[in-house]
């Protein structure tokens, strides 16, 4: 009987499309025989060294060149490399999947393995909270047949591309739809800019909420303020009552409130505190996974309050500048938006000068310009004693991978502080701001020429 593992070894050895469509995604850990795992790191070994396939003739001169095969094994091993025989015949795309099929099965079998150790106490370099993102990972390896976009032959691909609605999470303002074509993107990171007591978590608390009544599910993680006072922020909101009426309000009254509350939506929120500088990427992934095992909850939009004061997974804070570090977990949290499929939002201080500064700019970023660099949306929050009168606060667009940044440059949103929520304002009072800011132009015909292309 051909065992999986000999038609592996085989197609490594004698079919180059295979070998470089499946080596990629192959590990030694996946072979458990000792004569297979000891052939497998020869070819690969070869395979890294001359870009090629080894001849027979290649592995049985590398077996003799390892002192440490008995005699035994090393005649065992010779015995197997001859076996390995291979039908040209052989349907490619069959053996790449039951070479997947191969790899899942064994990547799951290493997973339970470790698994029963670390639960024994028997592991030396993992713990029962890696366990959800051990099994995960196992059951998702995958091969990545996509090896490239060929621009002239796919482009009926391209084109329904171009006219997919793209799935967005949208703003309940719609000033942030029209900039930004209709909401935040998956697999993004958005970062608001703003100095202290500006209204930072007021913005993410309002979307947030807005999310749940929209039905969707909301992860929101605060590193600077207690569970309990993001949730109050997001009651008010939700209730449309001030902080000093909810903290007055009887309990069957706040009660019948919750009730109705949950009649209105399906969505969820979830709330997460870690402590100042305690968490970064790897927690908020390993969270994620906790709350899909546990509770079936699977995010549709994540909010992290805020990027200054998480930690980086890659990067010691105590050996590294302010902008590496930054920039490092811009970086992280991005990859996990885009791991998670999901848009991240989060937040950021300006510096001093920013911080009075009536027109911020990317500039006013405090600590790393490499924030700036990795965001796909950006915007500045500004707030004066003028704005304040007018229960207004002004944003200002710094970055915008989703449109021209400066189209809708500067804008004003009503803010109702004492109930934490976001509106929209009559078109007439951002003339002012308009004024400022280019608009684009018109084209000198209706129609685009494509006279060219004919």
């Amino acid at each position: 009987m051909i065992e999986i593992e000999n038609s592996i070894l085989a197609g490594l050895l004698h079919n180059e499309e295979y070998m470089r469509r499946a080596a990629p995604f192959l590990d030694e850990s996946y072979f458990f025989d000792f004569s297979e795992k000891t052939i497998y790191n020869s070819i690969i070994s070869y395979i890294n060294s001359y870009n090629g396939v080894p001849t027979k003739e290649a592995l049985h001169i590398s077996m003799g060149d390892k002192d440490f095969l008995s005699e035994d094994q090393f005649n065992s091993i010779g015995g197997l490399i001859n076996s390995l025989s291979y039908d040209k015949g052989t349907d490619i795309q069959w053996l790449l999947d039951e070479t997947e099929k191969f790899c899942k099965q064994r990547a799951l079998h290493i997973a339970v393995h470790e698994s029963i150790l670390v639960l024994n106490d028997k592991s030396s370099s993992m713990t029962p909270e890696a366990l959800p993102e051990l099994l995960q990972t196992a059951l998702g390896v995958s091969f990545d047949q996509n090896i490239g976009h060929d621009f002239l032959e796919v482009f009926e691909d391209r084109y329904q591309f171009y006219h997919t609605k793209e799935d967005k999470i949208p703003f309940d303002i719609d000033i942030f739809n029209k900039i930004t074509k209709g909401g935040l993107s998956r697999k993004s990171l958005s970062v608001i800019l703003a100095g202290t007591g500006v209204g930072k978590t007021l913005f993410m608390t309002h979307n947030a909420s807005a999310n749940v009544l929209a039905g969707l599910n909301v992860l929101y993680i605060t590193m600077e303020m207690a569970e309990e006072r993001i949730a109050e922020r997001i009651d008010a909101n939700l209730m449309d009552v001030t902080m000093d009426t909810l903290r007055d309000m009887p309990r069957d009254v706040y009660l019948k409130k919750i009730k109705k509350l949950k009649e209105m939506t399906t969505g969820k929120l979830i709330i997460k505190e870690y402590p100042t500088a305690g968490a970064g990427s790897g927690h908020f992934r390993h969270l994620i996974n906790e709350l899909k095992l546990k509770k079936n909850f699977k995010p549709d939009v994540v909010y992290i309050d805020y990027i200054n004061i998480c930690m980086s997974s890659r990067v010691k804070n105590t050996t590294a500048n302010s902008y590496t570090i930054v920039k490092a977990i811009a970086e992280e949290l991005r990859g996990l938006a885009v791991e998670c499929n999901v848009p991240i939002m989060t937040a950021t201080q300006t510096t001093r000068s920013g911080y009075s500064n009536s027109d911020i700019g990317l500039e006013d970023t405090s600590e790393s310009f490499g924030l700036p660099a990795t965001a796909d949306f950006m915007f500045g929050v500004v707030s004066t004693e003028e704005l304040e009168e007018s229960n207004q606060i002004m944003i200002k667009q710094l970055k915008n991978r989703w449109g021209d940044p400066n189209y809708m440059k500067r804008f004003v949103v009503g803010i109702d502080r004492a109930k934490m929520k976001l509106y929209d304002v009559e078109e007439s009072q951002q003339n002012s701001l308009m004024d400022d800011s280019p608009t684009p132009k018109k084209a000198k015909s209706s129609k685009p020429d494509f006279s060219n292309f004919t």
